[in-house]
């Protein structure tokens, strides 16, 4: 009995001292990937990384890690307009099945989905804001954009009409096509009456953003407008996280 119970103390404290190093060594590899991620994908800031999963060290072993989650703030996106850049807000990754090479300097996830937001003050940039003639003695420009509720964007328009100013909003659907966000205004604005051309008005209400190179190729996949912004959801496959 009583070596029955050294062994289990044994047993004990070599199970705790591989818990230990175990969660040294995740620590110590989270820390490693986020440096090379802000290096590879020429971040401001290091990124958040957290490998998931236990024993960390039987999948080093293994050379694949399960999962990966990874947080980046304030990540520039491209919009494939020279220099541009769009702000994306706590863009957030599960990367699944990542395999690593042999000296850990690259790494290749299977798949991978996340989420991140557009703010309305940056998706304005990419409207007509600038005051457009839309017919004889009418302008028009987009003013603000905010959430419309049941996941459309409210775009708020101010017309002029010889000389006077007149406010309007309209209700907008957001949809991904092609690698840019959409923006079409589900109905359009009259100004006191006056006619004007469909393809006139949609040249001030409606207009898209390209959203380029997102880290390690991930792709839009949809949209929707919220309280905060606009949200997106991105995917991709054979997701490259370093290398």
């Amino acid at each position: 009995m009583r070596a029955l119970r050294i062994l289990l103390i044994i047993a004990v404290i070599l199970g705790a001292l591989f818990v230990v190093v175990d969660r040294v060594a995740v620590h110590f590899a989270e820390s490693q990937a986020a440096d090379r991620l802000k290096s590879t994908e020429n971040l401001a800031s290091t990124p958040d990384v957290s490998i998931k999963g236990f024993p960390f060290l039987t999948q080093v072993a293994s050379g694949e890690l399960d999962d990966i989650e990874i947080g980046i703030k304030d990540y520039q996106a491209a919009t494939g307009n020279g220099e541009q850049r769009i702000r994306i807000d706590d863009l957030r990754a599960d990367m699944r099945g990542v395999k690593f090479s042999g000296d850990y300097r690259s790494a290749t996830a299977s798949d991978a989905t996340g989420t991140a937001t557009i703010a309305y003050d940056e998706l304005l940039k990419t409207a007509k804001s600038e005051s457009t003639q839309v017919a004889p003695g009418v302008t028009a420009q987009v003013v603000g954009l905010s959430d419309g509720g049941d996941g459309r964007i409210k775009v708020d328009v101010v017309g002029t009409v010889l000389g006077t100013k007149l406010p309007v909003s309209v209700l907008s659907s957001v949809t991904v096509k092609d690698d840019k966000v959409q923006v079409q205004a589900d109905t359009l604005p009259k100004f006191g009456g006056v006619q004007i051309a469909e393809d006139r008005m949609r040249s001030i209400t409606d207009f898209q953003q390209a959203i380029d190179r997102l880290p390690g190729g991930v792709r839009l996949d949809s949209v929707r407008a919220a309280k905060g912004g606009v949200e997106i959801t991105v995917k991709g496959s054979d997701v490259r996280l370093a290398g």
